[in-house]
């Protein structure tokens, strides 16, 4: 058993392993103890989960519950201008990843025809010619350009606001305010402004959806009277934040990736059927949703550890995902490594529905990328990009790219 001054106070934020690899500290607890107890500042003892066969059973495992009305939400990190939680946060309707079952699987069940893997496949035309047009803009423009601005983001926007039938004219306000949700450091009312905002946007959206239905996906869900315009809200809100975050920052990041492992990249334009694997390795390699919490809500035996009813867990998905006992060479960019089974989905109930949309949107992303801008490089030192590092979603705040 490890002594008191091995267990962290706070969770280990600072990249400084590198901008693609976990912090140090992180890594040196999966190797030593990866069921860790861990200090929160606000005192509380909970634990962090870094191993990959932990977290793949924790995240199996119901008795760790996602819901954040158990008990009160410790924050693994320093929040400056957050006051300290006291009691439990209420639940947001219609957001089923902060739910367990039956209530998640009730409302999760009501997406999954829209995210099948057949209906995927039926929009990967339609996701190639967003991801070509965009491309035909960037090239109309002189180098250098931001590459998040000019493409990462656009690209899963218009997806998400063609699937979901919100107008795209809309996409700064709603990019906007997600990303002032998403910023670990800002103040409670500064989170809750761009809450109040995105709800009120979203409100309006699916009353007029409900009044007058199209062929979307919020329209498909503004049908079912079972769902209160109040969950139809938390499901728009989850989608539409997970529809173009998530995959903004992979387009984003794996291109940094790709112009940082040049070897790599050669192999993958020579050989554009390799795209598939790779998708699946810069997932692995990065996965940029690292952090997530359960709550532990009886005593349970983790990895030779019992984690006390009560505790907050904190789980490290890019550590889970660089675990030499189930990836050889993990902290290698292997594009011809067989990834699959890795975690940046998720795993058990609430591994991400839309997983298949992801893939697509980033097989067609960098496969236009790479053939149509053979000389892309950065046009500042690496060290110089500006890591989110802030963020609850992993990335860059900005890519300046020329070619």
């Amino acid at each position: 058993m490890s002594q008191t001054a091995d267990i962290p106070h706070g969770l280990p934020m600072e990249r400084d392993a590198g901008p693609f690899d976990p912090p140090r500290e992180i890594t040196r607890l999966r190797e030593t103890r990866p069921v860790s107890p861990l200090i929160f500042p606000d005192g509380h003892e909970g634990w962090l989960v870094t191993g990959y066969d932990e977290v793949r059973q924790l995240m199996a495992d119901t008795r760790f519950s996602s819901r954040q009305d158990l008990g009160v939400v410790h924050v693994p990190y320093e929040t400056p201008g957050m006051p300290v939680a006291t009691e439990p946060s209420p639940t947001m309707p219609g957001v089923f990843i902060a739910m367990d079952p039956p209530d998640h699987t009730r409302l999760r069940r009501k997406l999954t025809g829209a995210f099948t893997v057949r209906r995927m496949k039926q929009l990967e035309e339609q996701i190639v010619d967003i991801a070509e047009q965009q491309l035909d803009h960037v090239a109309s423009l002189t180098p250098p350009i931001d590459l998040v601005k000019e493409f990462a983001l656009p690209v899963p926007s218009l997806v998400i606001c063609e699937l979901l039938g919100v107008p795209y004219a809309d996409r700064e306000t709603f990019q906007a305010n997600s990303a002032q949700f998403l910023v670990k450091d800002q103040t409670l009312e500064e989170k809750m402004t761009a809450l109040v905002a995105l709800n009120t946007y979203l409100a309006e959206l699916v009353t007029s959806k409900r009044a007058d239905p199209v062929d979307d996906i919020l329209s498909d869900l503004a049908r079912d009277e079972d769902l209160s315009v109040e969950e139809l809200v938390g499901m728009a809100f989850l989608l539409l934040l997970a529809g173009h975050e998530t995959t903004a920052n992979m387009l984003a990041l794996g291109t940094f990736a790709l112009l940082e492992h040049p070897e790599q990249q050669a192999e993958l334009r020579a050989d554009p059927e390799l795209m598939p694997n790779a998708v699946e390795e810069l997932l692995r390699y990065l996965s940029i949703g690292d952090i997530f919490y359960r709550y532990a809500t009886e005593d349970i035996e983790l990895g030779g550890e019992t984690i006390p009813a009560g505790s907050t867990v904190v789980v490290s998905l890019l550590a889970a995902n660089r675990d030499p006992r189930r990836f050889d060479n993990p902290d290698t960019l292997d594009l011809h490594r067989k990834a699959r089974g890795h975690l940046s989905f998720g795993h058990g109930v609430h591994q991400c529905l839309g997983q298949q949309l992801a893939r697509i949107e980033m097989r067609a992303g960098f496969d236009g990328l790479l053939r149509r801008f053979p000389a892309l490089k950065l046009a500042i030192p690496a060290g110089e990009v500006k890591l989110k590092t802030d963020m609850n979603i992993y990335g860059v705040h900005a890519l300046p790219v020329t070619w």
